[in-house]
């Protein structure tokens, strides 16, 4: 008989404690885990299936079709055309080295490539596909198709690039597009701008009308495996096509003008429409293929135009800043007799030079002009009348006069990279340099020298002016636009200038160009042999014009060596002075303006002049102002 022992009972009792204790726990424990997954399963089942289904479902945004742009005529000057492109997609930057290793073996990405591709893998979101390499050939289409089972998530994909049909004729004008950079995306909150395949516009009118030309992004729904991987697309929305531009550039006088210019190393030229406002053409040599952009610039390509002495990058026309020289005058006449320090008779005396002080300014013209008044002044372009006329009338009211002719702010055309240049003023000295404005400051500026500069644009402006009778006439560079389900309607042609008055007198502004005509038309004038007269081709009234000569100094020779016979075909080409010229036409009824800056030129009336007036010629020979309207229906281009 088994004997039952004290200590076996109490063994006995404390396993049962733990068995329930554990029991216990287990039994809470479970109804933990069936209250989780009622929570789970029933109350939360509607958030789960919601969450499921956004893992399993995409949406993807796609990128609209950029608008188009055109000159005037309907020609083009930006499309559109297909791109083959390598594409690649990785789940969240895993494995995103070995992938790019891979891709750096077949395209010899380089560093800097294999770096961007690494970082926008890492970065992209809903396995977003990043670019490799756009502008395939069918030979680098072919190597990622052979080698694709090596390569997940490499893919070949059908976009779109800029093409610039006219390249480097239109470059400064056009511009470019480029990847979106940080600085572009301030102020923007499109989300399409996130797209690696997005291009935005960095120079020109692509930047200029960047928001018009970008358009509406599409968007696609696509269902994706657990490692983001598109199964299959479930449903597709286009977007909407940016809108297309038409220019007020005429292409053929574009043309014209560039190969009138281009025996020459640097220069600008710009013709406007006087009563419009209308660029009729803008160019700046040298120029550069805005199609390298487009395809990706190369390290080396980029470092070749910003190491050129020509500046080939930057427009000229718009950009470039420039003394005015002598055709700067017409702004010293005009402030004279607007203040009454002259009057249309009044004669200045001219020996060759003027003294202020023990201070000589010289004339350009050894021995002097004698006594001239202000029309036969800017005939013959006298520096010593216009010395005097300036010290006559002051600087505050020559600084008013410019301001309102256009100088010394930035115009209403709207293309970046514009410069207001320098119109200098007692205030503008103070601030600047903490000096008081001096009389010879005053001589310096009445013949357009000193602190004063401006670009090939405000010359254009202030002989729009001048030749309209004294409206306040803006440049324009955009004829029309609209989307492509609409149509370009033709622009109405304009008679009579719709700006503001100038309030400048009529009779002062008439006296102004009657002096311009005489300098083409005159035996006094600067540029006579520039007249269109019986022994030239053109015998029509309609194409008699009216100019004025200016030359720019860039290195100040001095008397000693002029008295040695140095001349301006002695200095090296950066030294020689810059050669200028402005004209208008047909004077009895001006409609267009031009100016001419050919850089390190010498002489206005022997280089400049000759371009300006076979430009203006064309321009009214062509009136581009009654173009017939070739592009009514561009919107089914």
């Amino acid at each position: 008989m088994m004997r039952f022992r004290k200590g076996d009972g109490e063994r006995s009792g404390l396993f049962t404690r733990r068995a329930l204790l554990l029991g216990g726990a287990q039994a809470v424990l479970l109804s933990a885990l069936v209250g989780r997954l009622y929570q789970l399963q029933v109350v939360e089942t509607q958030r789960f299936s919601t969450l499921a289904e956004e893992n399993r479902i995409n949406l993807r945004l796609l990128p609209p079709s950029r608008g188009l742009i055109f000159d005037r005529t309907g020609q083009p000057l930006a499309v559109n055309r297909n791109n083959f492109r390598v594409m690649v997609t990785s789940d969240r930057g895993r494995g995103a080295e070995v992938l790019v290793d891979r891709l750096d073996q077949i395209f010899n990405l380089g560093e800097a490539e294999k770096g961007r591709l690494v970082r926008e893998l890492r970065r992209s979101r809903n396995a977003q596909p990043v670019v490799v390499r756009e502008n395939l050939g069918w030979e680098e289409v072919a190597r990622v198709e052979f080698n694709a089972p090596d390569l997940p998530g490499v893919f070949i994909d059908l976009g779109q690039t800029r093409d610039y049909p006219e390249g480097e004729l239109m470059s400064h004008i056009v511009g470019y597009t480029g990847r979106v950079a940080d600085e572009d995306l301030a102020g923007r909150d499109d989300p399409v701008l996130q797209l690696a395949t997005m291009r935005f516009g960095k120079k020109g009118v692509e930047r200029s009308l960047e928001d018009e030309l970008r358009g509406r992004a599409g968007a696609v729904q696509v269902e994706v495996n657990a490692v983001g991987r598109v199964v299959r697309e479930l449903d597709h929305t286009e977007g909407q096509p940016g809108s297309n531009a038409l220019l007020t550039i005429d292409l053929e006088l574009q043309r014209f003008v560039a190969e009138r210019i281009k025996e020459h190393q640097s220069g600008s030229v710009v013709v406007m429409d006087v009563v419009t406002g209308d660029i009729i053409a803008m160019v700046s040599t040298p120029g550069f293929d805005p199609n390298a952009f487009a395809r990706g610039i190369t390290a080396a390509e980029w470092r070749d135009l910003l190491d050129s002495p020509e500046r080939p990058l930057n427009n000229k026309a718009i950009g470039g800043v420039y003394p005015p020289g002598s055709t700067y005058k017409m702004v010293t006449a005009l402030a004279a007799l607007e203040s009454k320090a002259i009057d249309p008779w009044t004669r200045l005396p001219c020996a060759g030079f003027l003294e202020l002080g023990n201070i000589k300014f010289h004339c350009w013209l050894k021995g002097g002009h004698g006594s001239t008044n202000v029309s036969e002044a800017i005939a013959a372009s006298c520096d010593c009348f216009f010395y005097e006329a300036a010290r006559r009338a002051g600087i505050d009211k020559i600084s008013d006069v410019a301001g309102r002719l256009g100088f010394g702010r930035i115009s209403d055309l709207g293309l970046p990279g514009e410069s207001a240049g320098i119109q200098p003023s007692r205030a503008w000295k103070q601030e600047k340099l903490g000096k008081s404005w001096q009389h010879g400051d005053t001589f310096n500026l009445g013949i357009g020298q000193g602190y004063m500069n401006a670009t090939p644009l405000q010359l254009a402006i202030m002989t729009a002016r001048i030749a309209n009778g004294g409206y306040e006439v803006q440049p324009n560079l955009l004829l029309a636009s609209a989307t492509p389900r609409e149509e370009l309607a033709p622009p109405r042609p304009r008679e009579k200038p719709s700006a503001p008055s100038m309030h400048l007198n009529p009779q002062n502004l008439a006296i102004v160009r009657e002096g311009m005509f005489a300098v083409v038309n005159s035996s006094l004038g600067t540029a006579n042999n520039l007249r269109i007269d019986a022994k030239g081709k053109l015998l029509e009234p309609q194409f008699r014009f009216a100019g004025k000569t200016g030359t720019a100094q860039v290195k100040r020779i001095t008397e000693r060596e002029r008295d040695m016979g140095i001349t301006q075909a002695m200095l090296p080409w950066h030294l020689r002075h810059h050669a200028l010229f402005v004209c208008f036409g047909p004077y009895d009824k001006p409609r267009y303006a031009c100016a001419v800056i050919i850089e390190h030129g010498m002489a206005g009336g022997a280089t400049a002049g000759p371009i300006g007036r076979d430009v203006l010629v064309e321009t009214i020979k062509r009136d581009p102002s009654r173009t017939t309207e070739r592009f009514r229906k561009m919107a089914s281009r």
